[in-house]
Order: C-alpha cells, then sequence, then structure tokens
C-alpha cells in the first residue's frame, strides 16, 4: 500500500516502478566506443531471437515490370527462410548511371509497401494518393537513388491468411506465435533486410557502398534494428520511431511487435541506434508525434550524439523535426542525407 492509503492494482503501475529504477546493463560508459558496441551488439543479437543457421536459396522471381515517370519499378517476390516469400519493388532512377545508390524502404502499420510506390493495393497499376510521404520510392527515385521495398511481416500483402485474425492489428499472433519459438517478430523482420541486402548484392546494377534503410513507424522500428545488426547498410533514416523506450512504447498501449523480452535491463533505444556510429544516421521526428513524443526524442538524440561524438563522428549524426505529428518529412529529411551520400 502507499504512503495514502490507495492500493496499487493496475500492472502498469508495477512495471513503470520497476522501469524508474532500473539501470541498462550495457547503456553506453562512455569508455572505447568498439569495444562496447561488440559487447551490446552480441547481447542484442541472441535477445532478437533465433536466425536460420543456414540461408536458402533466394530464387527471385520478376511478377512485373513497367515505367514510371521517374524511373521503371520492377516486381518481385523472393524466399527469405522456408514458407517465408518477401514481394518488394525495385525502383530504378532514370538519368542516373549504374551502379546506383539504394536505400531499403520499409512501411509500417498500414495496408503495405504499395504506398512506397503510390499505388493502390488492390490494382498497382492505379495511382494512389499516399499521406504523410509515405511514398518512399518516389521520394528516392526522384533525388536519384534507387529503391527496395520490402513487404514486411504481418502487413499488407504478408498479412495472415491461413489463421482467423481477432482485433485489428495483424501483427499479434504473429509476434506471440515467434516468442513461442524462440524468435521474435523483430529478429524475422531484420531477417528479412539481410536477405534484402544478399538480393541487392547479387546485382551488378548496386553500389553496395551506398546501401541504407529507412521507413515510418513500424518501418523506422526495423531501421533501427536493422542499422545497429547490419554491417553491410551504410545509411540510416528512421522516421517517428526514435526516442526512449521509457517515454514511448513503455509508456502507453501498443503494438506487440514493438517489444524484445528483456532490452530495457540491457540498453536504451540510444545504444541500439549507437551500434551504427560512425555511420551516417538522419533521425526523424514529428514535433507534435503522440506517440513517440519529441521531448524524449530529443533526449535519446542527445544521447545518440554523446555516442557518435565518442566514435568521432558527431556531424554524422542529425536530427529533423518536421512540424507536424507522426508521419516522414521528405523536405526536410531527404537533403540532408543526399549530403551524406555524396560524401560516400
Amino acid at each position: 500500500m502507499s504512503k495514502s492509503g490507495s492500493l496499487h492494482l493496475s500492472p502498469s503501475e508495477y512495471h513503470r516502478h520497476q522501469l524508474q529504477s532500473l539501470q541498462p546493463s550495457l547503456a553506453f560508459d562512455g569508455n572505447d566506443v568498439t569495444a562496447w558496441q561488440s559487447r551490446l551488439r552480441r547481447k542484442l543479437r541472441v535477445l532478437i531471437g533465433d536466425w536460420p543457421r543456414e540461408r536458402v536459396p533466394l530464387r527471385p522471381r520478376t511478377l512485373w515490370r513497367r515505367d514510371h515517370a521517374l524511373g521503371t519499378i520492377e516486381k518481385i517476390v523472393f524466399t527469405s527462410e522456408p514458407y517465408a516469400d518477401v514481394p518488394a519493388y525495385l525502383c530504378l532512377p532514370h538519368n542516373v548511371k549504374a551502379p546506383y545508390p539504394v536505400m531499403i524502404c520499409l512501411q509500417g502499420h498500414s495496408t503495405g509497401m504499395h504506398n512506397s510506390i503510390g499505388v493502390s493495393y488492390d490494382d498497382e497499376t492505379q495511382p494512389a494518393a499516399v499521406k504523410g510521404d509515405r511514398d518512399f520510392a518516389i521520394g528516392c527515385m526522384r533525388h536519384g537513388v534507387a529503391a527496395l521495398c520490402i513487404e514486411q511481416r504481418s502487413f499488407g500483402y504478408r498479412k495472415e491468411l491461413k489463421q482467423e485474425k481477432r482485433g485489428s492489428h495483424g501483427c499479434h499472433d504473429a509476434t506471440m506465435h515467434a516468442l513461442m519459438l524462440g524468435k521474435t517478430l523483430i529478429g524475422e523482420r531484420v531477417y528479412d533486410v539481410d536477405r534484402g541486402l544478399d538480393y541487392l548484392a547479387g546485382r551488378k546494377d548496386v553500389d553496395m557502398r551506398r546501401v541504407g534503410v529507412m521507413g515510418n513507424s513500424g518501418g523506422g522500428t526495423i531501421s533501427v534494428f536493422a542499422a545497429a545488426l547490419l554491417p553491410r547498410l551504410r545509411f540510416a533514416m528512421p522516421s517517428c520511431y526514435f526516442c526512449t523506450f521509457k517515454d514511448s512504447i513503455m509508456s502507453i498501449y501498443h503494438c506487440a511487435d514493438n517489444y524484445i523480452p528483456g532490452l530495457a535491463k540491457v540498453a536504451e533505444m540510444s545504444d541500439v541506434m549507437g551500434l551504427f556510429a560512425p555511420r551516417p544516421v538522419v533521425i526523424v521526428a514529428g514535433h507534435d508525434d503522440p506517440i513517440f513524443p519529441i521531448r524524449a526524442t530529443r533526449k535519446a538524440f542527445r544521447d545518440l550524439k554523446g555516442i557518435y561524438r565518442a566514435a568521432n563522428a558527431a556531424d554524422r549524426c542529425h536530427l529533423v523535426v518536421g512540424p507536424e505529428g507522426h508521419r516522414f518529412y521528405a523536405d526536410q529529411a531527404w537533403p540532408v542525407m543526399l549530403k551524406e551520400i555524396r560524401k560516400s
């Protein structure tokens, strides 16, 4: 009982009390960055769950290919692991010589990857308006960058079709089932990004020294964790996710696919993103984002900047804040990212 005599019955009270007194065991300690990154990356790799011991053949197949005013768009599918096929759009810009810089583009909780190329979910020949600058591939091609738009597990064309779904979030069952198998949905989604990198590496028209990852909300989530764990990624532009765990997914009801068992005991989000240092990162945030509050985002960014400063790369760590809420901000973010790509 509290001093006032009231009872503490809500589980959230207990968990927030635990979080307040928690000191993450592998938070950046201000010492050697490379040694710290090695320790935390090993631990994070365990926490996100099992990956296949062997990689199956990708077997990339083309479903269709079309010209676009800004380039060409090809819909492909590749096999990430048995019974896990990944649809994707490969978008190549006009008026740019290969090998291309590429961004792997990830949509969040939405109708899926079709938003990245600005077409209808039901008919990919029909243009569709996309709110919040989430037509990522169009933005890429407009700036002379190729895009590989991956459909994330449980979203869009990979939504659950075999099992009855209850509730509004199709990611819930997939998250719970993954946990029972010693996996996490975050880990499975990061693995798909890694297999996307395998696909790009097999092409002759891609500059693997200039491959990045970007996404908003749930796409921002995987942008952060993929950047932390996949060394082939050279740039990262996560949007409307980077914050503190304490003030975002640990402060409100949120989709189950955001959580990794035991992570709060080990590191904060700035530490996870800090595993990407000294590679360039552009953090994108909304000033009025109710899910990832800007005050906490700025606090997390100060901590991230400290890690980059220790890695002698403070000038490669950027924060862009748009004037609205939970969306991408292309006009503010792309000029910063393009400067980094041109430096490479």
